[in-house]
């Protein structure tokens, strides 16, 4: 104990460090438990590991204060990175992937499914802020991508698909091309929707169920859908952001 009565290790580590730590131990014990139940290859759970670590560095790298903690809903966000990273490790085992196909969409499934929980959590303490927001968005951006990559190893679809995750990432590069598309956008029940169909048809096509010919026209719609869908944001911004400038 210090002179402040907290145990040792809770004054010599700050907050913010312990919670990634916690983050990185429930990966690992996620990992050791899918080795155990689904033989779950090492590498899968190395990998995982190491995404983890890097959510770990880019929060490091963005707040402000490492003896602040994250927050209650920061927290449950970052339990769904633990089990995006295990989505993402799975990559480095295709076959045992293609096998267990089922379970990985349940996990994906899970992790989205928890984007509500953290949003509710959120304005449940009155903890709502631009970071969560932000660290939502790119987690789910990136858990996207990552399912686009599992349809192309299992054959589900043609290197196409990766535009589905990847069309975000281009947006946000254009940014630096053109300024005027950086900003809010309004609220939108067409985004969501989009979003839903994207999000539901990325899960329904890994299923082992599935075959390639009705997974690739759920998939190209879905293309379809975030490609009309950014054009109409795309418009708003080149109208609303040029008169902003």
């Amino acid at each position: 104990m210090n002179e402040d009565g907290m145990p040792a290790t809770q004054a010599s580590w700050p907050q913010l460090w312990l919670e990634l730590a916690g983050g990185l131990a429930v990966t690992i014990a996620l990992g050791a438990l899918a080795a155990s139940v689904m033989a779950l290859p090492l590498r899968v759970a190395g990998v995982a590991a190491v995404v983890m670590a890097a959510v770990g560095a880019l929060i490091l790298h963005v707040w402000p204060d490492t003896r602040r903690g994250l927050g209650p809903a920061n927290r449950v966000t970052l339990l769904r990175a633990a089990l995006v990273a295990l989505v993402a490790g799975a990559l480095a085992a295709p076959a045992w992937a293609q096998q267990h196909a089922t379970a990985l969409a349940l996990v994906a499934a899970l992790a989205l499914l928890m984007d509500g929980v953290d949003g509710w959590v959120a304005r449940r303490c009155g903890c709502e802020s631009a970071f969560g927001a932000r660290f939502d968005m790119e987690l789910d951006a990136f858990l996207i991508l990552i399912l686009c990559v599992h349809l192309l190893l299992m054959d589900k679809a043609g290197s196409w698909v990766l535009a589905i995750g990847a069309m975000r990432y281009g947006f946000v590069a254009a940014m630096f091309v053109w300024p005027w598309l950086e900003g809010p956008l309004p609220e939108s029940r067409r985004r969501k929707l989009v979003c839903v169909w994207q999000v539901a048809s990325l899960l329904v096509s890994l299923l082992p169920m599935v075959k390639p010919a009705l997974a690739v026209p759920l998939l190209v719609l879905a293309l379809a859908l975030l490609a009309w869908s950014f054009a109409v944001d795309v418009r708003w911004r080149r109208a609303h952001g040029r008169v902003d400038a």
